[in-house]
């Protein structure tokens, strides 16, 4: 049977770039936000996951679901996926690694290969929405 690890993920797209997040001492980029602490809502955890990881606050009253995205987890074993449930809203603060992120990377199609499975899955969707840049063609 399949197991599924449910999380919120901020979408925050600049200038045709997706924001992602990369934990110390790892190597892919991922959407920042994280897992639902008992009685939580979505917009609750979202805000609080966005808080503790890159120190800015979600303004609660733009926060807006966009869609949700599986992916075969990183690392775990076949069969365990990421869902991730996506929403967009406007922060306030300035953006800023904090707590286990390393660094903070806006990414687009040329950055597949630096990005967790879900990411990817997510980045299509938005590449086909032209919400970020498609990848450059090499010629």
């Amino acid at each position: 049977m399949d197991k599924v690890i449910d999380k919120l993920a901020w979408l925050y797209i600049r200038d045709g770039k997706l924001l992602t997040v990369r934990s110390k001492g790892k190597t892919l980029f991922y959407l920042p936000g994280g897992k639902r602490e008992l009685g939580e809502t979505d917009e609750q955890a979202l805000i609080r996951e966005i808080k503790e990881e890159i120190s800015v606050d979600l303004v609660s009253d733009t926060i807006k679901y966009v869609d949700t995205f599986t992916a075969q987890a990183d690392g775990k074993d076949d069969g365990v996926f990421v869902q991730l449930t996506c929403y967009v809203a406007e922060y306030s603060g300035e953006l800023s690694p904090d707590a286990e992120i390393e660094e903070l990377k806006f990414v687009d199609g040329d950055d597949f290969a630096i990005c967790s499975l879900a990411t990817k899955v997510a980045m299509e969707w938005l590449v086909a929405k032209a919400w970020i840049a498609e990848a450059s063609v090499n010629e």
